[in-house]
């Protein structure tokens, strides 16, 4: 799984393992290590709670139904799941959980094996 966060957004991509397991409500998790024995977790939880996000003890959690991501793992045109949690008297944070593509120009290093086929391949 991967993490983008800019400003009050945060994205999550998954690749098709990760989706499949997220569709049958099981949890995802990636963490990202830092010296000296930190790291930051990232989640998504499919629950009946959310869409809802959460920051605690260095752990981004998103949360997202059950049927959503169910309908959305099984919908092969079916690209994202977004929403909006908003808290009263600040602005919006926009989740966007989204089936990770091909890349159309593959880096060293990368594997596209379990990604989804990118539409824009010719």
């Amino acid at each position: 799984m991967k993490l983008r966060i800019l400003d009050d957004s945060i994205r999550l991509r998954l690749d098709r393992s990760e989706v499949a397991r997220a569709g049958r409500g099981e949890l995802i998790e990636g963490r990202t290590h830092f010296p000296g024995g930190q790291h930051l977790s990232y989640v998504l939880e499919v629950s009946e709670r959310g869409p809802d996000a959460e920051f605690h003890e260095s752990c981004i959690r998103l949360f997202f139904p059950l049927e959503r991501v169910k309908v959305w793992s099984e919908e092969n045109a079916a690209i994202s799941l977004r929403a909006e949690v908003q808290e009263a008297g600040k602005s919006p944070l926009a989740l966007l959980v989204e089936k990770d593509f091909e890349c159309l120009n593959p880096r060293e290093g990368e594997d596209n094996s379990n990604r989804f086929p990118n539409p824009k391949k010719r």
